[in-house]
């Protein structure tokens, strides 16, 4: 899925070969304006080339001058790691559930029509609002070279409980 809000010109968009990764890193992040923040990366190469791509930016300020701060090691069992990784991944979707309900209360669907309609709000044929829908690579790589940006995230689906 896809989210064009129209006051901050971001676009949150679904691939649907997008996958979930088994292990991520946490690292502690320090702007150049001293706002420590975490984020997770596959591993450390990962963390760089996103870095010098300015692809990482500070919650806190926008400041995409960003560098690895000091980390707390983690130590603990082989047991203890899983559970927490479980419970983490678990915070993590319903984090990102939360997120989905979030977009679908505030934006309209327009499916299928989504980088469409996102040119048609940018250059101003259509009223600003909030819109989400699909989009294919190619056409979020022309959106993004058109200056409409665009941050891919994980659409969870709602499971039933049994």
């Amino acid at each position: 899925m896809a989210s064009f809000d129209a006051k901050s010109r971001s676009v949150i968009q679904r691939d649907d070969d997008l996958t979930m990764v088994d292990t991520m890193i946490s690292f502690t992040l320090l702007c150049d304006k001293d706002h420590e923040f975490e984020g997770w990366f596959k591993d450390s190469a990962a963390f760089e080339d996103q870095r010098q791509a300015g692809q990482i930016a500070c919650p806190a300020c926008g400041s995409h001058v960003v560098q690895q701060g000091l980390s707390r090691p983690n130590i603990s069992s082989g047991k203890m790691q899983t559970s927490a990784r479980t419970e983490q991944a678990l915070r993590m979707r319903e984090s990102l559930k939360a997120l989905r309900r979030e977009i679908e209360g505030t934006h309209e669907n327009v499916g299928g029509k989504f980088a469409e309609e996102a040119r048609k709000i940018h250059y101003g044929e259509k009223e600003a609002r909030g819109i989400y829908g699909q989009t294919s690579g190619d056409e979020a790589k022309e959106l993004l070279e058109e200056g409409i940006a665009i941050t891919p995230i994980p659409w969870i689906e709602d499971i039933p409980e049994n």
